[in-house]
């Protein structure tokens, strides 16, 4: 397990990534939160199951001002070819210079641990319609970073403030749509009930999530 997981309250400094198209990505995002989610490999096909249920209720996601940003440790080419119709900002980071600093794992128990089963088949079944369509194309067979990647997912406030994050143990071990909303409800909520009692003079709120600074390491020009 990786030492330097990211806990809720820490506050992330503002950075800038470049999607697959080159265009600029901020996070955190000042106009509302960020989802950032961080998959395996471009074609895998269970992370093409578990995004299609976010392409198919991208409306709501959009409407509660969450900001889809999908990292994968695969190549801007591979991207381009598996990921590109996504509604979403794509990132490559093929040497997982963001898995290091998020504290994301790779293990066997990824595909081996008998939850992520079903949903492989699924994964898999999907995708293979979908090629078969002309809609996909097969993932490389000895992908970038490997198979054995583990999901993760953090949401973040426009201050930088990790309001929740989740540590995948298995393939298909993410937040669901419905959790995401979820929890983007219940940030909002405790925030201004924080904002409330500030303007009230009520003096300090003792569950406000302790605010730790948490500077990511930049990274070189062209490495994202």
């Amino acid at each position: 397990m990786a030492t330097n997981r990211i806990q809720p309250g820490v506050v992330l400094q503002p950075r800038e990534l470049h999607n697959i198209d080159t265009e600029r990505v901020r996070i955190p995002d000042r106009e509302g939160l960020v989802h950032l989610q961080f998959r395996r490999f471009a074609g895998c096909p269970v992370c093409n199951l578990h995004l299609r249920s976010f392409v198919e209720r991208y409306s709501e996601i959009t409407a509660a001002s969450i900001r889809e940003v999908i990292v994968f440790h695969s190549r801007q080419e591979e991207l381009k070819l598996h990921a590109k119709d996504l509604p979403f900002e794509v990132i490559a980071d093929p040497d997982k210079h963001l898995y290091a600093e998020f504290g994301v794992d790779a293990a066997y128990a990824a595909i081996f641990d008998p939850r992520a089963w079903l949903p492989i088949v699924r994964g898999i079944g999907r995708s293979l319609l979908a090629i078969a369509r002309g809609k996909e194309s097969f993932p490389a067979v000895n992908p970038a970073g490997g198979r054995f990647g583990l999901p993760a997912d953090f949401l973040i406030a426009p201050d930088g403030t990790v309001l929740a994050c989740k540590y995948g143990v298995h393939a298909y071990d993410q937040w669901s749509v419905d959790e995401m909303l979820a929890l983007a409800r219940e940030s909002a909520a405790i925030r201004r009930q924080v904002h409330r009692s500030s303007d009230m003079g009520s003096g300090p709120v003792t569950d406000r999530p302790v605010r730790i600074v948490r500077d990511l390491a930049p990274l070189e020009p062209g490495e994202l």
